[in-house]
């Protein structure tokens, strides 16, 4: 991408997608992307007769004795550039290994914290069009599905973090112009070039490719096209759902046998892998290759008995595959539902309380006889012994029950199951 950022229209086209925010946070570890990230929102912003609000934010990792100069010199660079801005600090124990990871668990949720805190409603990294073919290049190795290959998405979630990369068309040469020509100097953290980490041999052997023809924006128009790929695949996806996927008030799922050994590979794994996600409460990570596997089992030879994947227990029976809630792993614990409140229980229920009534609670239902729960329900039960275990109870400070499962059995009480 050439970016003409000295024009203001080619700012404004950068941040299109987030000028509508009442506050932006900036994610900026000093780094000369980062850097140039913060000067480029910070004019953005200038231009603007209702700008959003900025914020920057800097994370000491506590891994190095140098990031705390490099968040020190971030906050200066910040404030002379009129921004609020915060060092956040990651403290506490380290894990020995998968510390890159750990970290940036940890930096996002200490940023989402801030954004709380601060009322931002989107968190903008500096991400870049190399960064993209890094990461394309590593799950082609790791024997990602199209759905990996896509690479990065401008927008997306992380840790519970609503993230924005306005920077990922754009080569990094030229945001290091805009470093050059602001007048700073960026941090230089030499795990950038530490060939210990994966993403850094990968880092090191893009010359190499380029030289063959495979550069960071070959890698980027693949990318954009396993995206159209994959959009196809979901929309197919999400037809064939419609037509051969029930679900049920307790959270389980039927799918019929014949149509989904029918469809082909790639649209059988999606839906597939969009009911294991919804009935195991959003397991992560979600990994391609066990569902792979569960599909090819049920394809080729069927299931000789129960099986358990990515939080569900899956079984044949009567021409379906049914899919329901695995007992015991990682349940939630009992929830108070507040006055005129809600909660998302187990990632699979949104719970609410209409009413300004407290004492109520939510819990597992756990062992209910068939028979109560059809006193409750009237009519007969048939899901998986395993669902009714794992749905969603909701009683009264005395004990009476106000809802099982997506069934209210009280207008002060609605739930819903979660399905996207």
């Amino acid at each position: 991408m050439t970016a003409s950022f000295e024009d203001v229209a080619g700012r404004d086209a950068l941040f299109a997608a987030v000028a509508n925010e009442p506050a932006i946070a900036l994610a900026v570890s000093g780094g000369a992307d980062s850097l140039a990230l913060m000067v480029l929102a910070q004019r953005w912003a200038a231009s603007l007769s209702a700008a959003p609000r900025l914020f920057v934010y800097s994370v000491d990792h506590g891994l190095r004795p140098e990031a705390a100069g490099e968040v020190a010199m971030v906050l200066r660079v910040a404030e002379g550039l009129g921004l609020a801005a915060r060092g956040l600090a990651w403290t506490g124990p380290k894990p020995a290994t998968g510390v890159q990871e750990a970290a940036r668990i940890a930096r996002y949720r200490l940023m989402g914290a801030a954004m709380q805190a601060d009322g931002a409603t989107v968190l903008l990294t500096a991400h870049h069009r190399h960064d993209q073919a890094e990461t394309v290049l590593m799950r082609m190795a790791h024997g990602s599905g199209i759905e990996g290959l896509k690479g990065m998405t401008e927008m997306t979630e992380i840790e519970g973090v609503r993230v924005h990369r306005p920077l990922l068309a754009v080569d990094p040469a030229a945001l290091r112009a805009v470093v050059d020509g602001a007048g700073l100097t960026p941090a230089q953290d030499p795990s950038n070039t530490d060939p210990h980490y994966e993403r850094v041999r990968w880092r090191q052997a893009m010359p190499q490719l380029a030289a063959l023809g495979l550069d960071a924006g070959a890698l980027a128009v693949f990318a954009a096209r396993m995206a159209e790929a994959d959009a196809a695949i979901v929309q197919m996806a999400d037809g064939c759902f419609t037509e051969i996927v029930r679900l049920d008030g307790f959270g389980a799922a039927r799918i019929e046998l014949m149509p989904f050994v029918g469809l082909s590979p790639a649209i059988s794994t999606r839906l597939l892998g969009r009911v294991l996600n919804i009935v195991g409460g959003r397991q992560k990570p979600r990994a391609l290759g066990q569902v792979e596997r569960l599909r090819q089992t049920i394809a080729a030879a069927g299931l000789a008995k129960a099986t358990t994947v990515l939080g569900c227990v899956i079984r044949l029976k009567d021409d379906a595959v049914v899919v329901a809630r695995e007992p015991g792993r990682a349940l939630p614990p009992d929830a108070p539902l507040a006055p005129h409140g809600e909660l998302v229980w187990d990632e699979r229920f949104r719970i609410i309380n209409t009413s300004p009534e407290a004492g109520l609670t939510a819990s597992v239902a756990d062992y209910l006889p068939r028979h109560r729960l059809e006193e409750f329900l009237g009519f007969k039960v048939t899901a998986p012994p395993e669902a009714i275990r794992t749905a969603p109870i909701v009683r009264n400070a005395e004990g009476g029950v106000l809802s099982l499962g997506g069934w209210s059995f009280d207008e002060r009480i609605t739930v819903q199951l979660l399905i996207d």
